[in-house]
């Protein structure tokens, strides 16, 4: 898996890039809530029963958790910019599909089809990496990371808006409208990342890793209408560990593998990883939550008879906020680093649910709730794929990030199917339907903060990266596409670039090679010589120099992994003379 690049290089991307890719992720981010304001009226308008119109929703998930790392390996292999308009595609005619049916199978083919472009997210977070300079990379994942919470919070008010007004098929519609638009602007704006890796599809890993999350979230979104102990749940259970055992065995002996196991195991990987879920967890939990509490009767003693409209806009601060959080993210970020952002955006959401416990009396209370969630889970999502990308090599963050927001999915399904056990168990019964109680709220909220009590514990083990100002370096020539910018280096080497005579050599060309010969980082000496290179992980590397007017030159170095830089001076040869 040798990284590459192409002959040529990529466009300088404009001001409007991340906007752009923004606008997509909160685009297919809205396809998860896009019908939550009718789910209770599914089985009435698609002529089912209660059980078969949950998997308008349960397709959407599942397609959505395959799609995300197997479209990030191909974003990487074959262009982001092309598998990222490919997954904007796909959504637009899943939801033509379903704007055109009200039959449950082809309801659910559509949803399937929409599910499918959530691997956007991770492909426009590996796009800004490639093509963004790195002052403006921070805010630019932040807000590309937030964009799956903010388009899901800002879908319920819309949502809502229109269903109460017009025909509910209006939404599919509207949906694939936002689709071309996006689709148009991606082709105007955004251009093709240079950066490639190389090898073959790995189609076995993906057939195993596929059926083993099928056989994995099925029963988690199924499980509380098909039993938590019945053998279909636990026999699915068994297969899918049996399966993602299997494929694991699988990708480490494959030489370009669908997920590289071997990074995915590094602490800081695993653990962001790991805590993604927990953050996953608590932002469905909110989500769940809040809603059905504005829309519950005031007759019942604690509901607060809100329409379905204003119970969207009391929850809409939640997406607002996450939104407004990414600069917020990149001042702390760039002082502080991702790590103690992460740990930071945790607090906050702890102290939000644990407020929120005794927030549930007034409408104006929700908003508060959903503000300070909002800001926290901003935060948190906004550190995640910073710590990714600053632990993996640039030809593996599309598939890198595709599994940390499969992590996020999986997060969000076991919130849904828990949380959903817990208010059918405390729920009241009034004329034979099942009303949910104050108990069965305030129980939600205390597992969404346990959630993060242990999201916490994990952080606190991530490897600290504390930044140091002046080892940024910027370059900005078209002729540098192909070269990975220079990012701040929080570990890895630094030094001079220097010709024979010991003259610094600006704008020389250093590539950092890992054992393995894969590319893992690139820069340009400043006008002083300086040259400043973070690496992924500890280990011996290659830093291969050269410049107009001298020879190459390449130097062996190993980095101890820890915090500090490593200096080391590399010296050019004498200018050389054309034939």
């Amino acid at each position: 898996m040798t990284h590459t690049t192409t002959d040529h290089p990529a466009r300088r991307p404009s001001g409007a890039i991340v906007p752009v890719l923004a606008f997509a992720g909160i685009v297919v981010a809205v396809m998860q809530t896009l019908l939550v304001p009718v789910i209770k009226d599914l089985p009435q308008l698609l002529g089912t029963s209660p059980s078969n119109a949950t998997w308008v929703l349960t397709s959407t998930l599942l397609s959505g958790a395959v799609a995300t790392p197997i479209m990030g390996r191909l974003g990487d292999l074959y262009g982001k910019r092309r598998m990222l308009l490919t997954s904007l595609a796909v959504m637009v005619i899943g939801a033509l599909v379903s704007g055109l049916t009200s039959g449950l199978t082809p309801m659910i083919a559509g949803r399937t089809l929409q599910g499918f472009a959530m691997g956007a997210i991770p492909l426009g977070i590996g796009l800004m990496r490639d093509v963004l300079p790195p002052e403006r990379l921070g805010s630019a994942m932040a807000l590309m990371s937030s964009s799956i919470g903010v388009g899901g919070g800002l879908a319920l008010p819309a949502a809502a808006l229109v269903a109460q007004h017009t025909d509910w098929h209006s939404l599919f519609f509207g949906a694939a409208g936002l689709g071309v638009l996006s689709i148009a602007l991606t082709l105007l704006v955004v251009p093709e990342s240079a950066t490639r890796a190389e090898g073959s599809f790995d189609l076995p890993g993906t057939l195993g890793l596929s059926t083993g999350l099928v056989l994995l979230l099925l029963p988690v979104t199924k499980g509380s209408d098909w039993g938590w102990t019945s053998p279909l749940t636990l026999g699915m259970f068994g297969a899918s560990a049996v399966v993602l055992l299997l494929w694991g065995v699988l990708e480490l002996r494959v030489a370009a593998p669908l997920v590289d196991l071997r990074t995915t195991a590094r602490r800081e990987v695993l653990l962001t990883n790991l805590a993604s879920i927990m953050v996953g967890v608590s932002f469905y939990v909110v989500s769940l939550v809040l809603p059905q509490l504005l829309q519950l009767p005031a007759a019942t003693g604690y509901g607060l008879g809100r329409s379905m409209v204003v119970a969207g806009l009391c929850v809409a601060p939640l997406g607002l906020t996450m939104m407004f959080t990414a600069p917020l993210y990149a001042r702390l970020s760039t002082r502080y680093g991702p790590k103690v952002t992460l740990i930071t955006g945790l607090l906050v959401i702890a102290v939000g649910y644990g407020g929120g416990l005794g927030l549930m009396d007034a409408p104006w209370q929700t908003v508060v709730t959903s503000v300070v969630l909002g800001a926290g889970i901003g935060l948190a999502y906004s550190s995640l794929p910073a710590l990714i990308v600053g632990a993996v090599p640039a030809s593996e963050t599309g598939a890198a990030n595709g599994l940390n927001t499969l992590m996020r999915s999986i997060g969000t399904s076991v919130s849904s199917a828990v949380i959903g056990m817990v208010l059918a168990d405390t729920a009241h019964q009034v004329n034979g339907v099942a009303i949910p109680s104050m108990h069965g709220f305030r129980v939600s909220f205390l597992i969404a903060t346990a959630a993060v009590a242990l999201g916490l514990l994990l952080a606190l083990f991530l490897p600290s990266r504390r930044p140091s100002a002046g080892l940024l370096l910027r370059a900005s020539s078209a002729e540098d596409a192909g070269l990975e910018r220079a990012t701040e280096v929080l570990r890895g080497f630094r030094g001079r670039v220097l010709d024979a005579d010991g003259t610094p050599v600006a704008r020389a060309r250093i590539t950092l090679l890992d054992r393995r010969g894969r590319r893992a980082g690139g820069a340009l000496s400043a006008e002083d010589g300086s040259y400043a290179l973070a690496v992924p992980a500890g280990g011996p590397y290659v830093l291969a120099a050269r410049a107009d007017g001298h020879g190459p030159h390449s130097a062996s170095a190993t980095h101890t992994g820890d915090d500090r830089p490593v200096e080391l001076d590399l010296s050019l040869p004498g200018e050389t003379v054309s034939a």
